[in-house]
Parts: C-alpha cells; structure tokens; sequence
C-alpha cells in the first residue's frame, strides 16, 4: 500500500502523491492530523465515561457539499506526522483515559497509519469513515480494527452524484460495508461498550426521506437482528450556499418517519436528541 499511483480510495485517481502531486483528496503523501483529543459526543457505546481517542485527518475522498468538517475536509491543513508520530499520539490519548482510538477519515494516510498499529493497542481501534471504501483496501486492515463505524449516506444515485460527485456510491460502500461485517463478525459487547463489530451510521437529510427508507431497507434485508447497530442521526446543520431542501434542518416530521421505519425494520441502534443539530457539536479546528 503506497502514495504512488493512488489507489487508496474508490476514485482510484492513480495521482502520484510520494511525488508531490495530489490526488482527489487533494492530499500530499503524508499524514496530516488536524486535531488529536479526547471526543464526548460519539455513541455512547464508544466513548463511554472516558471518551474516544479521536484524531481527526484532513481531506476527504468525498467532498460532500453538506459536509461539518469543511475547515478540514477540503485539503490537507494541521501537522504533517510519520507513522511514529502518530502512534505517540494514540499512545497520548490512551494514558489521558481515552476508551478507544477512533481514526477519523482515516483512508487516504493508511500507508502511513498501518504501521502506527503495530503492535496491537491495549483499547479498540475505531475505523470511522464515510463508507465510500474500496474492498481490497480495507482487507488490509483485518485484524487492525475492532469497530467499524461507517455511514451509509445515500441509496439514491442522484442525490449521491448530486451531493458527493459519487453517483456510485450505494453499490460501493454497500460492499465495503459486508466487508467491514465479515472481519468484525456480530457486535460483541463488554458490559455496556462494545469491542467488536459495526455501527452504521445514517445522516437523514432534509426532503429526503425516502432516500432513508431505502437505507434502512438494505439494512434490514442483510443483516440479522444485532449483527450490526444503526446510528440514525439528525444533526444535519446548513452550512450555507446551498439550495432547499438543504438549507435547512430536517423536520421532526421527517424525523419521526425515519424513525418508524427503523423500528419496523426491527433495528437495534442508537437516535439523536433534537438539539444535536447544531454548529456546538462540531469541534474547533
């Protein structure tokens, strides 16, 4: 695995990045962190009463126009590290009480972040990424990663193309997500956190419920009950200059029919309170 001929990500952009140059994710080849810190506000079941690890990578192989963490996902800002650098990072957090160390869109620096995994750290390591993720790729990790937290974002092909320039992204990150089930195997749990398995997080967008009804569909038809956990979350906040529906946040209305369907669908997961919309949730770069 190697910045050459990027192939990291589903775009296979093929940009030479060890050469200078950048590819999709418009990021060099090398590791950039934009902020390492203990995080609250993941699922309960992650960040527990310590919190998560979390260390936030800039650039994005997405590029969503909706997208919290525009200051960082839009290139490659914050401190360029090696893969020993970053693992005194994870090591920092673990001593500070961190429950996990949670690698937050990870994809694009994994050259330099497999090494930084080795040898195994004493919490779980968290994969959280936007589920737009190639197979091959991510069978590099079997073994590195305990918990898996991907979104699944779009079963609508326009609204993918329209919102992420990937029009493919159903069938792509419906196949990395069987990928990231098969190496985890069902949720495991430790009293109340989890140290094995998936979360599947779903973002409801505002106009756009039937797009979540089809998520939660394909959802409910591969998986048992508790295989995976789903975390539907209604914290879309605008973030301006773009058009409605996507102006605004979602409705309660809209809200209360996705959440009905998660419930026929017999899905174990997780919801948001209604003030989780809203730019205090996002972290200050």
């Amino acid at each position: 695995m190697t910045y050459e001929n990027c192939t990291l990500c589903p775009r296979v952009c093929g940009a030479n990045r060890a050469g200078g140059s950048v590819g999709y994710c418009r990021c060099p080849g090398v590791a950039m962190v934009a902020k390492a810190m203990i995080h609250q506000w993941e699922e309960p079941v992650l960040a527990g009463s310590g919190g998560s690890g979390a260390i936030f990578f800039s650039g994005c192989t997405l590029g969503c126009s909706y997208c919290q963490n525009g200051q960082i996902s839009r290139g490659p800002v914050g401190k360029a590290v090696t893969s020993g650098q970053l693992r005194a990072m994870m090591e920092a957090l673990i001593a500070r009480g961190a429950e996990n160390i949670d690698l937050v869109t990870p994809t694009h620096y994994l050259p330099t972040i497999l090494p930084a995994l080795e040898p195994k750290l004493p919490v779980p390591v968290v994969y959280n990424c936007g589920g737009y993720e190639r197979v091959e790729v991510l069978r590099a990790l079997e073994g590195k990663v305990d918990i898996y937290l991907p979104d699944l974002k779009y079963a609508d092909a326009a609204l993918g193309r329209a919102l992420s320039g990937a029009g493919d992204y159903f069938p792509v990150a419906t196949a990395a997500i069987r990928e990231m089930v098969r190496q985890t195997g069902p949720v495991q749990w430790a009293g109340d956190r989890i140290t094995r398995g998936t979360v599947i997080r779903h973002l409801i967008l505002p106009g756009c419920v039937d797009n979540s009804l089809r998520v939660l569909d394909w959802i409910g038809e591969t998986f048992a009950p508790g295989e995976v956990l789903v975390s539907l979350m209604r914290q879309y906040t605008p973030m301006g200059g773009l058009p409605a529906p996507f102006d605004r946040p979602i409705t309660d209305e809209e809200f209360d029919a996705v959440l009905s369907w998660m419930y026929l669908n017999d899905l174990d997961g997780f919801t948001q309170e209604a003030d989780a919309a809203g730019r205090g949730f996002i972290p200050d770069f």
